[in-house]
């Protein structure tokens, strides 16, 4: 076929689930470790698909990519890429939406347990030589607690059906979700600040965009009950950090934890590193090591769809099929 595939960047040990995928079908496979607009364009400047992880693909980048047919990004999310553009310049931009589902939603419900058990405070007291569960008070029985999704894709859907389990009462806000499908769940679908106003336990999950970003700020932890908490493993910056620090500083939410925050990795003067009431994990929700492989295999398999001339079975600008025309994957499986 002589393809040429670049990936821009990686923190994986190596690509050789991608490579291997790629090799059967003729695709050379190049890697680098691109940090800046100039070293993508530098890398992949030739290459007919690129993968991305966190590279950023600008309108800049893409004006130069005169061969590239598609962009596969690492993972769900893809701010690190210009879909407009890439929609305009003829490329199919795809995504894995699925690859992580149960990863994200059990470390969703592992950050609640550890905030309403008082998990971390407990565990500090005691390697401090203090057995005293007082340290810990209040805690409160969870059942009929109310948890809040903030977005309802599958994801939090799928962390509803376990909270379920646990006898949480469940809301959820997202003005893209049909009600059948909440209702179907057992979920109430509320206006945002309904949802804040009213739950215990706040998830956050969505996608970070011009919409969402700084979406959740002073006047949302303003509403807030005082002994709620706020659950973050989706974007950081779709939380605003200052507003959250002083949320948090003033007492006027019981805690947090985030598996993103807004500048990562966390900067060492951050005051969130200094909080009792905040547990801090590294944007770790996605991983297990079934998910790693999931998701290094449906990336370069986006990719090996489209330069076998077939539409990938994730595409994030569907738009582009009416300028660029392929198979549909149905027609030969």
């Amino acid at each position: 076929m002589g393809y040429q595939v670049v990936v821009t960047d990686y923190d994986y040990k190596d690509v050789n689930v991608e490579r291997e995928l790629m090799q059967k079908h003729g695709i050379e496979l190049i890697t680098a470790q691109c940090r800046t607009e100039e070293e993508v364009i530098q890398a992949a400047r030739e290459a007919d698909g690129i993968l991305n992880q966190y590279a950023p693909i600008t309108k800049q980048v893409i004006e130069q990519l005169d061969h590239c047919k598609v962009i596969a990004r690492y993972g769900v999310g893809v701010n690190t890429i210009d879909v407009d553009k890439a929609t305009r310049k003829g490329i199919i931009v795809s995504n894995v939406t699925d690859y992580c589902l149960d990863e994200v939603s059990d470390h969703s419900l592992a950050l609640l347990l550890a905030l309403a058990r008082k998990i971390t405070i407990l565990d500090q007291a005691v390697k401090h030589h203090n057995w005293d569960v007082t340290v810990a008070k209040p805690v409160f029985r969870l059942k009929d607690r109310i948890l809040g999704l903030v977005g309802f894709g599958n994801i939090p859907q799928a962390l509803a059906r376990k909270a379920k389990q646990l006898g949480f009462q469940i809301l959820a806000y997202d003005p893209f979700i049909p009600l059948s499908t909440a209702s179907t769940l057992g979920v109430q679908l509320v206006q945002f600040e309904e949802l804040f106003r009213r739950s215990d336990f706040i998830s956050v999950h969505l996608p970070l965009n011009q919409n969402t970003k700084g979406l959740i700020g002073h006047n949302a932890f303003q509403i807030m009950k005082k002994d709620a908490f706020l659950i973050n493993t989706s974007r950081g910056p779709v939380i605003n950090e200052s507003a959250l620090i002083q949320a948090l500083t003033e007492k006027k939410i019981a805690g947090a934890a985030l598996d993103v925050v807004e500048e990562e990795p966390i900067s060492h003067q951050n005051p969130l590193l200094e909080m009792d009431n905040v547990i801090l994990t590294p944007h770790a929700a996605y991983y297990s090591e079934q998910s790693q492989i999931e998701l290094k295999s449906k990336s370069a398999q986006n990719i090996i769809d489209v330069l076998s001339g077939y539409y990938p079975d994730y595409i994030v600008n569907p738009s582009i099929k009416s300028t660029v025309k392929l198979q549909n994957k149905s027609s030969y499986m």
